[in-house]
């Protein structure tokens, strides 16, 4: 695959939380730059995001219940609501991994249903952080997704202990199937890893190594 092929897959990602507003604007004039589809950001640099990349065709993409999961469903269909409001064209939501995990299926998919209500005109990507959950986990998460109407399931918040495989995104390109987006995010650092992740099923890369990736290097950075 080419470069400009992976570029224009890219969600050119800072979610540091030390994140500075020079860093946000370099982010996205990085993005213009390369032709990259998105800029993911923390909820705080959205509107900034959004007036630095107006009429670029670059999506500003924010993150709801981020990085644990943990909030209610309420406040993150409000944090939704508020990051549409600024400007986010994209959310990235966390899952309620603890219901997950413990059996309660229902209350994870009304979870992942409240981001949708809230987003309903905008591109909604489930977060499963993969290193948490056992395959058969994955497949109950993918298939809410779906059910919930969610676009794109992505592996990994790099803030989980761990990141995208491209076993995982086989598994799940194969539990959504063809017409679903499959989102590899955490630990993609160089072209290489790039184009596998392509290859098992990705259509969205999720790295803060996008400029290191086109230019044919690597990012030895942790996280994203």
């Amino acid at each position: 695959m080419s470069i400009p092929d992976i570029a224009r897959r890219i969600d050119h990602t800072m979610l540091k939380p030390d994140a500075t507003r020079d860093e946000i604007s370099k982010l996205c004039d990085e993005a213009k730059r390369f032709g990259f589809a998105a800029v993911c950001v923390n909820p705080s640099y959205v509107v900034q995001a959004a007036r630095r990349l107006g009429g670029s065709g670059v999506k500003v993409c924010t993150v709801v219940g981020f990085p644990l999961g943990s909030t209610t469903s309420a406040v993150k269909a409000a944090e939704a609501c508020g990051a549409v409001a600024d400007g986010a064209d994209e959310i990235d939501m966390v899952i309620n991994i603890g219901a997950l995990k413990s059996g309660d299926d229902a209350l994870m998919y009304d979870d992942i249903k409240a981001v949708r209500e809230a987003t309903r005109g905008r591109v909604l990507k489930v977060i499963l952080e993969t290193a948490l959950l056992s395959n058969e986990e994955k497949v109950r998460v993918c298939a809410a997704s779906t059910k919930a109407g969610a676009d794109f399931v992505k592996t990994s918040t790099g803030f989980g202990g761990g990141g995208a495989t491209v076993a995982d995104v086989q598994l799940m390109r194969a539990a959504v199937g063809p017409s679903m987006g499959v989102k590899a995010s955490g630990g993609i650092r160089d072209a290489k890893t790039a184009a596998e992740m392509i290859a098992a099923g990705a259509t969205r890369l999720g790295t803060s190594a996008g400029v290191e990736i086109v230019a044919g290097g690597r990012s030895d950075a942790g996280g994203y």
